[in-house]
């Protein structure tokens, strides 16, 4: 088995207004880095259209229908004063939600050893009934829903280092056992939530970081808090929340990591995926708005993935 990266064509026609951060540009850099030779055996797969129902796993019909409704026939709608829509959004949206599900479904049944999906836009931020922060459903929180309802899991660990906390999984799973949510952010920083006090029912675990810290701070966040808190948790899958807003190079943010510390942190997530899940790993693409800082870092991110 190999990695199998996921993405569409489709993910471009989000359009956002310009000068936005979260622009089709990302995706288009992050398919120029795995256009190298090093990536020939990457296993590419054409993200599917997801199943519209499942969006209700994370998400109350009224809100999804209310997201349908301000879908533009032509131009922009404003969400919020961050969060765009264009005509095709929602169909980008649905094949994001399309390809976290299929990520799920291959891990599970051994068509591929782990998952990078390339897709926009993304979701961490979107809460169960508020689209917002760029994002307009959370397919990691639809994709944990899906491989506990398709896939018999009983215990699913959402791991996010975007460098915004992710205040929509947060508040999806505030309340349930079954599904741990770690989360490496700066704080203070939109959009102002996870604090290490906030602990949901034991099942989550905030380990913030203050501006200006770097790959020191990062790595014993994960050592100190991440890392035990799956080891306890042992989870039969994870799922990354994969921004690369924390690289030093980011616009949107002030943590100094590098390439290198993408690459160490997924390496400790495949460790505890080893452990714990039969190596069930998924990884979802989420901020990152440098684009030389994104291609580099998913570079890294999925080179080491594709180490098995």
């Amino acid at each position: 088995m190999t990695t199998r990266l996921y993405t569409h064509p489709i993910y471009l026609e989000h359009l956002t207004t310009p000068g936005h951060p979260e622009r089709p540009d990302r995706l288009r850099a992050i398919e120029r880095a795995l256009d190298d030779e090093a990536f020939e055996m990457l296993d590419r797969v054409e993200a599917p259209t997801g199943d519209e129902r499942t969006i209700a796993y994370a998400h109350p019909e009224n809100f999804v229908e209310s997201v349908r409704r301000q879908v533009p026939a032509e131009g922009f709608a404003r969400i919020d004063g961050d969060t765009t829509l264009s005509p095709k959004s929602w169909q980008a949206a649905l094949t994001a939600i399309g390809a976290a599900n299929a990520a799920v479904d291959d891990v599970f049944s051994g068509r591929a050893a782990n998952v990078f999906v390339a897709s926009r836009p993304p979701g961490h931020h979107a809460e169960k009934t508020t689209a917002m922060g760029f994002c307009l459903f959370n397919n990691a929180a639809i994709a944990a829903r899906h491989a506990q309802r398709d896939h018999g899991a009983e215990r699913v660990a959402i791991v996010d280092w975007d460098v915004h906390h992710g205040n929509g999984t947060q508040d999806i799973f505030w309340d349930d056992p079954s599904v741990l949510y770690c989360s490496t952010h700066q704080m203070p920083l939109f959009p102002g939530t996870g604090a290490k006090s906030e602990t949901g029912v034991g099942n989550i675990v905030n380990a913030p970081l203050a501006p200006d810290t770097g790959s020191d701070h990062f790595r014993e966040a994960f050592r100190s808090r991440v890392l035990p808190a799956l080891d306890r948790f042992a989870p039969d899958l994870i799922i990354i929340s994969a921004g690369f807003d924390a690289h030093h190079r980011d616009p949107l943010a002030e943590i100094n990591l590098t390439e290198a510390d993408f690459d160490w942190a997924t390496g400790q997530l495949m460790d505890s995926a080893a452990r714990h899940s039969s190596n069930r790993l998924v990884s979802l693409l989420e901020g990152g708005y440098d684009l030389h800082g994104l291609a580099f870092s998913v570079a890294a991110h999925v080179s080491r993935l594709m180490k098995g």
